[in-house]
């Protein structure tokens, strides 16, 4: 695969999900979806987002925690909770972590609970694209493995990918 090959793919995928997520039928749904809470050490649930939504557009049912490398774990274990409380519209919540057996993943598993809350670790952008253009008909569990597919499915060797030669 040449790289315009690759590029012309990914380019055509985030305009449709702009365009998508610009639709005012889908800003009006937006309390229909499963929520998510984005926890991750250091800032990068923060920057997550950020980047998600130049690329889509605002997303009000997604949060974002940043757990510092010093922070208290009970305060951690708060402000989760109010993300939480912030963004749920009683169809579930989605909280996606940097990394499984971390402290942002141990907090969040805290709020597991059958049918309204799922953690899924190993978080990337494309995850949160996808959480963010979920239309809301669907239960928690079937868009946390949509998501979490999702996620697996954009990890590429670009190398093989491209079938670049490699250098000495």
């Amino acid at each position: 695969m040449t790289r315009s090959e690759l590029v012309f793919p990914v380019t055509c995928y985030l305009s449709l999900v702009t365009v998508f997520m610009n639709d005012e039928s889908v800003k009006a749904d937006r309390a229909q979806r499963v929520a998510g809470v984005i926890v991750t050490h250091g800032q990068l649930a923060t920057e997550l987002l950020a980047a998600a939504e130049m690329i889509v557009g605002p997303v009000s049912h997604i949060a974002a925690v940043s757990i510092g490398w010093h922070d208290d774990v009970d305060a951690a274990h708060d402000e989760i909770e109010r993300a939480i409380a912030r963004v749920s519209a009683g169809r579930g919540v989605l909280i996606l972590t940097d990394m499984f057996g971390g402290t942002p993943t141990n907090i969040a598993a805290m709020f597991l609970k059958e049918t309204e809350i799922e953690v899924v670790t190993g978080v990337n952008l494309p995850m949160i694209i996808k959480l963010a253009s979920e239309t809301g008909d669907e239960a928690l569990m079937a868009v946390a493995q949509r998501v979490r597919e999702q996620g697996r499915e954009a990890i590429y060797l670009a190398g093989e990918l491209l079938a670049a030669p490699r250098k000495s």
